[in-house]
C-alpha cells in the first residue's frame, strides 16, 4: 500500500503585519491551498492512505478529507511523527512531500514513479531556494519515496524532531537512492517550495502560463482567451469561478448574439458570437489546468463539443438571416441556409484533412469567423461576398493540397 505523508507544520516567512503568521501549507495558488495541489499528486499516485502532520484539526483539512474520501483514500491528521508509526506498514511505501512544495504533476509522477528515491538538488541551488541541506553537495528537493520500514527509526527519536526532517535523515542513513531533479525544473518554475505570501503572488503568474502553454501557434481567438485566462485568472480563481460558470456565460453570450441576428442586427449578433467562443476557450483552459493540475477529477466543460457545434449553427443561422436570398424572386427559401452551411462544414473539415499549419489554426478560431462575417456584414454586399469566400477556401484547399508529394495507393505501392 502507499501512503502520502503531507506536512502543515512550516509557519509563513516575513509577516510584516505583526499578525500571528499562518502556514505555508494554506497558501493558496489558483484558487487552492498548496496542501491540496499535494493532495491531488498523492491521490494521482495511487495512495490509499493519506496523513496530515497538523497541531489542529482546521475547516480546510475537513475539506481534504472529504477529497480524499471521495478519492478512495483513507485520511488521517496526526501532531507528532510518532503517531505516523503504526500507519505505515514496513511493506508500505511512503510519498513524503515538504511544507510549501509546489510542483507540476507531470514532472512529480515521472520523477517519483521510478521508485525509492530521494530527490535532490545542487547544495548552492537548494539552499538559494529554500531546501533543506543533506550534506556538503546536496540539498532536499522536497520530495521522496521511501520504503515503509524506515518508519519504524521515528519511535526511537525525540518528539521535537520535524518528522519530514528526521525522515530524511533516516533515509540518507539507510543508502535509499538519491535522484537529482532537473535544475531546468527549478529555472523554468516547475518546481518551487513557496515560504511566504510574497512569493505565492510572484509564482502564480508563471504556474498559470505553464498550464496554459499551446503546443501550436495560436490564432488570434486563442491568443486572446489565453491571455486573458493568465491576467485575470487569479482573480477568477481565487474568487471560486468554476469552468462551467464560464461555459454558462458563453452559452448567454451565444443566446444574445442569436436574439439580435433575430431582431434584425445581424452584424451585432457576430461579434457577440465571435466573443462567446472566446470565453468558451476561455472556459476550456480553466478546465485544462484544473485537470492537468489535479485540483478536478473531471477537468471538462460540461458538454463542450455540443457547445461548439450549437455556436457553429448560429453562426450560419445568422449569416442565413444576413444573406436574404429568399428575397429573389423565384430563389427556394431553403438557398439561403447554403452557402454558411457549406462555409461552416468547411471550416470543420479543413484542419482535419490538411497538413497542420498556422492557416489551418485560424480555421478553427470562430472569433477571426465571427469578426469576418462582422466586417462582410456592415461593408459589402454580404450574399455574393459569402460565396466567393467559400470557392476561395476550397481553391485555397485543392493548392495546398495538390502540393503534397504522396505516392499512389501509398498503403499498396512499395520500393523494389
Amino acid at each position: 500500500m502507499r501512503v502520502a505523508l503531507l506536512s502543515m507544520m512550516e509557519a509563513v516567512a516575513g509577516d510584516a503585519d505583526g499578525h500571528e503568521p499562518g502556514l505555508r501549507g494554506y497558501l493558496p495558488i489558483g484558487g487552492r491551498s498548496i496542501v491540496r495541489h499535494q493532495l491531488g499528486l498523492a491521490l494521482a499516485f495511487g495512495c490509499a492512505r493519506v496523513v496530515v502532520l497538523a497541531e489542529t484539526l482546521t475547516g480546510e483539512l475537513v475539506a481534504l478529507q472529504h477529497v480524499a474520501e471521495a478519492g478512495g483514500a483513507r485520511f488521517h491528521v496526526i501532531a507528532t511523527a510518532r503517531a505516523l508509526v503504526p500507519l505505515v506498514s514496513p511493506e508500505d511505501e511512503l510519498l513524503v512531500f515538504s511544507d510549501g512544495l509546489l510542483a507540476m504533476p507531470e514532472d512529480a509522477l515521472r520523477l517519483l514513479g521510478e521508485g525509492p528515491a530521494v530527490l535532490t538538488l545542487p547544495v548552492e541551488t537548494g539552499l538559494s531556494v529554500g531546501f533543506e541541506r543533506i550534506d556538503l553537495n546536496h540539498s532536499n528537493a522536497g520530495a521522496m519515496r521511501l520504503p515503509g520500514r524506515l518508519v519504524a527509526g521515528l519511535g526511537d527519536l525525540p518528539a521535537e524532531w520535524n518528522p519530514v526532517s528526521a525522515l530524511l535523515r533516516l533515509a540518507t542513513q539507510t543508502r535509499v537512492a538519491m535522484k537529482a531533479l532537473p535544475a531546468a525544473l527549478v529555472d523554468e518554475g516547475r518546481w518551487r517550495l513557496i515560504r511566504s505570501e510574497d512569493e505565492a503572488h510572484r509564482a502564480e503568474p508563471g504556474w498559470l502560463h505553464l498550464h496554459t502553454r499551446s503546443n501550436h501557434a495560436r490564432s488570434p481567438g486563442e491568443w486572446i482567451a489565453a491571455k486573458g485566462v493568465q491576467r485575470l485568472g487569479p482573480a477568477l480563481l481565487h474568487a471560486g469561478t468554476r469552468p462551467w460558470l464560464m461555459a454558462l456565460a458563453a452559452l448567454v453570450l451565444g443566446l444574445l448574439g442569436l436574439g439580435s441576428g433575430w431582431l434584425g442586427w445581424q452584424t451585432a449578433g457576430f461579434a457577440m458570437l465571435g466573443i462567446a467562443w472566446i470565453v468558451q476557450q476561455a472556459a476550456m483552459l480553466l478546465a485544462r489546468i484544473e485537470r492537468d493540475s489535479l485540483l478536478s477529477t473531471t477537468g471538462r466543460v460540461p458538454a463542450a463539443a455540443l457547445a461548439s457545434a450549437g455556436l457553429d449553427l448560429a453562426f450560419v443561422t445568422l449569416a442565413a438571416w444576413r444573406g436574404g436570398a429568399p428575397a429573389i424572386p423565384g430563389l427556394d427559401s431553403g438557398a439561403m441556409w447554403f452557402a454558411p452551411a457549406v462555409l461552416f462544414l468547411l471550416l470543420r473539415l479543413l484542419p482535419r484533412v490538411l497538413p497542420v499549419h498556422v492557416w489551418t489554426w485560424w480555421l478553427g478560431d470562430r472569433f477571426v469567423a465571427g469578426g469576418l462575417l462582422m466586417a462582410i456584414s456592415a461593408a459589402l454586399p454580404f450574399e455574393p461576398v459569402l460565396q466567393a469566400v467559400v470557392a476561395g477556401l476550397l481553391v485555397a484547399a485543392l493548392v495546398v493540397a495538390g502540393g503534397r508529394k504522396t505516392a499512389p495507393n501509398p498503403v499498396l505501392t512499395t520500393r523494389a
